[in-house]
């Protein structure tokens, strides 16, 4: 199994944002030095309380430079937001620069504010999503070509350079409601989950309609997970539960306002059921942190930890884990530091 880590680059109160870069690279040079396999990094826009990370692709370059055998990855670029050219160019020269250590991890994110911002209609984000995606991929392909769609018209480019890898960067698409895991199947690609707007019962069953759909589509293999959970471990089950506890209770609360906040905006956007998001936001707003810890996350010790993954493993059939260190962005940097010890040196061996 796969270990990897979620980053934020998250700001903290009273510091500058010098600071929150730095305590990012700073927990990219250890995981690097302790063997953990990437670095997966969010987006992030017009939000200076909870991060720095806009660009996450200048980031992901300057990880590249420094680093010799991380894989670096998207989690996820938004491609609604971008111009497609520039993100197969960008792209690509990321993984020349990392030497065919880039994953692209795509989604459109199901909060519309950063949409509202940049003036553009949520309501559109499925359309150029897709149309983004065929762009980039017929981009990398090196020749010169055309394309004329609903929302981009391009002619004659050529987009330089080709990436790295061949054909290109794996690409690894974000699921979160249940009409997406099919989809993510026929498209033939990996796939991240979560446990925020689900429990351990409800991604299993969709886990089995996104394997039974990539068979249906004639792909190899039975597709690949990666779960991405909150992660942290003490030197003690005890230290594990009550270290982390103000972190995640807020970011559980966090998530409920967040989804509380955008749903009038989608609702009417895109039409959806209201009672569906408001219900999710409902029910993350109710969790006891005895659930959270049952149902949400993986605490413990390296022991506890190794005993929760191998049950997250054999039940949803995961092929790897993007580990959210610091959900909350309130757990103090010296005891993420240590979190990532103990998983890196006592939890990865047993999987390995």
């Amino acid at each position: 199994m796969d270990f990897g880590m979620f980053m934020e680059f998250g700001n903290r109160q009273k510091r500058a944002e010098a600071g929150s870069f730095r305590e990012g690279f700073d927990l990219v040079e250890a995981g690097e030095s302790w063997g953990l396999d990437s670095a997966w990094l969010a987006e992030f826009h017009f939000n200076p309380t909870r991060s720095v990370l806009s660009s996450p692709i200048v980031v992901a370059g300057a990880i590249a430079a420094r680093t010799k055998r991380m894989r670096i990855g998207m989690a996820v670029y938004v491609l609604p937001l971008n111009n497609p050219l520039r993100i197969a160019e960008e792209v690509a020269t990321v993984d020349h620069i990392s030497e065919g250590r880039f994953d692209f991890g795509i989604g459109r994110s199901g909060f519309t504010r950063s949409y509202d911002i940049y003036g553009l209609p949520y309501s559109e984000s499925q359309a150029r999503f897709r149309e983004g995606l065929e762009i980039i991929r017929e981009a990398w392909k090196g020749g010169t070509f055309s394309y004329k769609g609903d929302h981009f018209n391009i002619e004659n480019a050529t987009v330089t350079p080709k990436p790295y890898q061949d054909p290109h960067p794996p690409l690894r698409m974000a699921a979160v409601t249940a009409e997406t895991f099919p989809r993510v199947a026929q498209e033939g690609f990996p796939i991240f989950v979560g446990l925020r707007g689900m429990d351990i019962p409800e991604l299993k069953t969709h886990l089995k309609i996104y394997r039974q759909a990539w068979l249906e589509s004639g792909n190899p293999g039975q597709g690949n997970v990666y779960l991405r959970v909150p992660v942290y471990a003490g030197a003690t089950e005890k230290a594990a539960r009550e270290e982390p506890y103000d972190s995640i209770t807020y970011y559980f609360n966090r998530q409920s306002q967040l989804i509380s906040q955008n749903t009038a905006s989608r609702i009417s956007q895109e039409s959806l059921a209201s009672e569906d998001l408001q219900s999710q936001a409902d029910r993350l707003a109710r969790l006891k942190y005895q659930d959270i810890l049952d149902k949400k996350v993986i605490f413990g010790s390296a022991e506890g930890l190794i005993d929760r993954l191998t049950f997250l493993q054999e039940e949803l059939g995961l092929d790897g884990i993007v580990a959210e260190l610091n959900a909350g962005n309130l757990i103090p940097e010296e005891k993420i530091t240590q979190s990532l010890k103990i998983l890196t040196h006592k939890v990865m061996p047993a999987f390995k």
